[in-house]
C-alpha cells in the first residue's frame, strides 16, 4: 500500500492522519517559516482563507500557537523532513528526541 503525501518547501506531509489536503499544504508552508500573506499568495487562496485552515488544524491538533503546531504535527508523523527517511524500529538507538528539534 503505498501513502498518498504532499511534498513542499523541503518537507513531506502525510494525507490521511486527519488533516485536508489544503490544511497540509498550508502546514508545511508554516513548517518552512511563511507567513500568511506568503502562503496565500503561493497556494493562490485569501489571507483569510489560510487562517481559517490553519484554525481548523491547530484545533484538531489541540494547540494554539504556531510552533506548538509543527511541533506536534512531528510528533504525531503528520510531517517529517523531506530526504530524511523514518527508521524503522531494528533502526532505533536508545536515544530519544520526540519533539525535540536538533540543529
Amino acid at each position: 500500500m503505498t501513502t498518498a503525501t504532499i511534498t513542499a518547501h523541503g518537507f513531506i506531509g502525510i494525507l490521511g492522519r486527519g488533516a485536508a489536503p489544503r490544511e497540509l499544504e498550508c502546514l508545511l508552508a508554516v513548517a518552512a517559516g511563511c507567513s500568511t500573506k506568503e502562503i496565500a499568495r503561493d497556494l493562490g487562496l485569501a489571507p483569510d482563507s489560510v487562517s481559517k485552515r490553519l484554525l481548523s488544524l491547530t484545533t484538531k491538533l489541540g494547540v494554539v500557537k504556531r510552533t506548538q503546531l509543527v511541533a506536534r504535527a512531528f510528533a504525531m508523523g503528520l510531517i517529517s523532513f523531506a530526504g530524511v527517511s523514518n527508521p524503522t524500529p531494528d533502526d532505533q538507538r536508545d536515544e530519544s528526541h520526540d519533539g525535540v528539534f536538533i540543529a
